[in-house]
């Protein structure tokens, strides 16, 4: 996607042929990816001003925030970054799967860009509500459980996101419905497309309960219906809340699977049990929503433990196909390069320095190593019992969304940016230390956050010296302190990834040289023959021997926090 062919009409619209890749772009599709890519990438800066903000005020030496602002962004924060920042991104990765990587057009632009016109204006007004609103308007939470009730247009705002969102993922199907229909795309989707199609049928599901739950909301806060079941809420808000969090999931796999072909020329080592990995998510990772109403007195105790402890598995044990399917896609295609010996010599001489690789290898570390690992002890219904709403929760999904997602997200960048903006990036030099940076910091924040949870810090709360009630408490002690720095500190250095990472694709954009030929930075490794793939899935013996070390490494770390949590649970309520 480096050297522009002469523009050429594709069903009366102009297109262009990509001399690296060979596929060709759609303009309007071209233009969508950018759109919804820069959009994103605005709202991920805003929601990382408001992170860094938070985090110095749960720091109590710090205290930065007011309690008014620290509501307020509490719930900008959340929304940004759960919501807009990850939804447009992914939105854009819609988009290129289903026409660039098809070499396919995309069907019905108007109403494509009507739909982002749809989430930008949904996105727009549910952050003026949460900046300039009232206060008790204003600090409804991510999550704005009634009682709490908003203004009409935050409700409406998230309306207008979900439709639009909405309809980009039934586009989304139907460009691939076009070019099966073209013959444009023959034979198996991509596994990347593929991944996000799993994606977006999740998504499907996810958007139709956020229409679910902010439909009842609007109409009470305009006063057309006098209340909100606040349990009715709670069951379908998490219909669209974890989900939302499960496409994120999907799409962060499928674009694993990617980076490690274009870093090093990798391929799944079996394509049926990858896309079979994603059949599993698609009927059972949402199931995982469960977690968040463990508590709740209107579900049996058997439909908690059913769910949580059989039904989910399902979805774990995916989760564990693609832990081992992409670090041996890597493996086998660095062995092949000549990087053999031993169990490790092809982690040892990965591409470290491409900011794609190593965004991709720390995600996916950060991602099963404590996002992974946490997230299936916290979503068993009786160690969620304990932990629900402390800090152990956010301390999970930061390793989940942000170390993960996001960080993986930022790793595709590094490759859309050369390509479909055709830019060379302005600091090479940057982009290598960003990922390390971002990944050090989040790593730091998300531990820290876990062991103040573990202490009983709130999920929430202001000011754990609970300064001015009634009964003097204080969950201050000498750990919780050092704890609390590390949240500050960690906090600090992945704001710093952030900006860096923001800083370098803005001046990339603006003053990157245009690319002429191949991409200089980062390099695009050449594709493994399909013949040589096989071959390797042929051989008796698993052709990745090192990861199946490293495999067996994760599940004894999994296997030893699962029964320290377990042994913690027990010491819980002690009898006699």
């Amino acid at each position: 996607m480096a050297i522009e062919a002469p523009a050429r009409e594709t069903k009366t619209r102009p297109s262009r042929v990509c001399q690296v890749t060979g596929l060709t772009l759609d303009r309007s599709a071209e233009t969508l990816v950018k759109l919804n890519a820069v959009t994103a990438v605005v709202f991920l800066l805003l929601g990382a001003i408001a992170a860094i903000l938070l985090g110095l005020t749960r720091w109590q030496a710090v205290h930065l925030l007011d309690a008014n602002w620290y509501y307020r962004l509490v719930t900008f924060h959340g929304i940004n970054m759960l919501v807009f920042w990850i939804v447009f991104f992914e939105m854009a990765g819609l988009v290129f799967a289903s026409t660039v990587v098809l070499s396919s057009r995309q069907v019905l632009p108007k109403l494509a860009y009507a739909a982002y016109a749809l989430m930008l204006a949904g996105t727009l007004l549910v952050n003026g509500v949460v900046l300039f609103g009232p206060f008790d308007q204003a600090s409804v939470m991510f999550t704005a459980y009634p009682p709490l009730k908003s203004h009409p247009l935050f409700y409406l705002g998230l309306i207008l996101f979900a439709v639009g969102a909405l309809l980009v993922c039934l586009l989304f199907f139907l460009n691939v419905v076009e070019a099966r229909r073209s013959g444009a795309s023959t034979g198996p989707l991509p596994l990347f497309t593929y991944g996000l199609g799993a994606a977006a049928t999740i998504a499907v599901f996810t958007l139709v309960h956020g229409a679910i739950t902010m439909i009842p909301a609007f109409l009470w806060s305009v006063g057309l219906i006098d209340a909100v079941d606040p349990a009715v809420y709670r069951l379908t808000f998490w219909g669209f809340g974890h989900p939302a969090q499960q496409v994120n999931l999907c799409a962060m796999v499928a674009i694993w699977y990617l980076l490690s072909t274009l870093t090093v020329g990798g391929k799944a080592v079996n394509e049926k049990v990858s896309r079979t990995a994603f059949l599993l998510y698609v009927l059972f990772i949402n199931l995982g929503s469960a977690h968040h109403v463990l508590v709740d007195p209107g579900f049996s105790g058997a439909w908690k433990i059913f769910n949580t402890s059989y039904a989910m598995s399902r979805a774990v044990f995916a989760s564990l196909v693609h832990a081992l399917s992409i670090p041996a896609s890597v493996e086998v295609a660095q062995r092949r390069s000549g990087f053999g010996a031993g169990f490790f010599q092809w982690l040892r001489k990965a591409p470290w320095k491409n900011p794609a690789f190593s965004a991709m290898a720390l995600s996916l570390a950060i991602f099963g190593f404590l996002g992974g690992v946490s997230g299936v002890i916290i979503g068993t219904e009786q160690v969620n019992l304990r932990v629900h709403n402390t800090l152990r929760v956010p301390g999970h999904f930061h390793s989940t969304v942000v170390g993960g997602t996001t960080l993986a997200f930022m790793g595709l960048t590094y490759y859309v940016i050369p390509l479909v903006f055709r830019r060379e990036w302005w600091s090479a030099r940057l982009a290598r230390v960003q990922p390390w940076l971002f990944a050090a910091g989040i790593t730091v924040l998300s531990i820290s956050m876990t062991g103040l949870g573990a202490l009983g810090h709130p999920r929430r709360h202001w000011d754990v010296t609970f300064a001015g009630s009634v009964l003097p408490a204080t969950l201050l002690d000498s750990t919780a302190r050092a704890l609390q720095a590390g949240l500050g500190i960690g906090g600090v250095v992945a704001f710093l990834g952030v900006l860096i990472f923001a800083a370098n694709a803005v001046a990339t954009l603006l003053l990157g040289k245009r690319v002429e030929g191949r991409p200089a930075f980062p390099p695009i490794a050449p594709l493994a023959p399909a013949a040589d793939t096989a071959a390797a899935g042929e051989h008796r013996r698993f052709p990745a021997p090192g990861v199946l070390v490293l495999v067996v490494l994760f599940l004894v770390f999994f296997i030893a926090v699962y029964a320290a949590n377990w042994f913690a649970l027990s010491k819980a309520w002690g009898i006699g």
